[in-house]
């Protein structure tokens, strides 16, 4: 199922959610045109084929003690299935970590981390340094953002 097999109403749905996961079936439906029944219906059936993945709240890090947003390109010194599953892996385990991609390119991941302030950071880059099959780590500090967007456009 992609897309392209929904109708403009699931389209809404979807855009809908995107902006806020807490909005009622019955303020959802209003919005998108349609009664409450159907539209609890359809916003299942998006749940069940894996349009929507999941609800959350996003949430202010700093306040929460999370001072530091950094990220690390890796390189590895093997692209082996159980190299790179292995290092997947490891980093998952980390609270620390909040994405962990593959890229194509000069190296092979890329990794977003939080980090409480500068020693944390240190500690997890020199974590980071000493994971097997870790040859290189370039870190990146954020300095601000300027745009940040969850999901998709619609």
């Amino acid at each position: 199922m992609s897309i392209l097999d929904l109708d403009d109403i699931d389209r809404s749905i979807l855009s809908e959610l995107q902006k806020d996961g807490r909005v009622t079936n019955v303020e959802l439906a209003r919005r998108v045109g349609i009664s409450a029944p159907p539209c609890l219906r359809r916003v299942r059936r998006l749940e069940e084929m894996g349009f929507v993945r999941g609800y959350y709240a996003q949430l202010e890090p700093a306040l929460l003690g999370w001072s530091i947003s950094f990220y690390a390109l890796i390189g590895l010194d093997s692209q082996k299935g159980s190299v790179l599953d292995e290092f997947e892996r490891l980093v998952a385990e980390w609270p620390e970590t909040r994405e962990c991609t593959m890229i194509r390119g000069g190296e092979d991941f890329l990794l977003r981390l939080m980090a409480r302030d500068a020693e944390h950071q240190n500690r997890l880059t020199r974590d980071l340094i000493e994971v097997p099959h870790v040859v290189r780590v370039q870190t990146f500090q954020t300095i601000r953002k300027s745009c940040e967007r969850a999901g998709v456009p619609f």
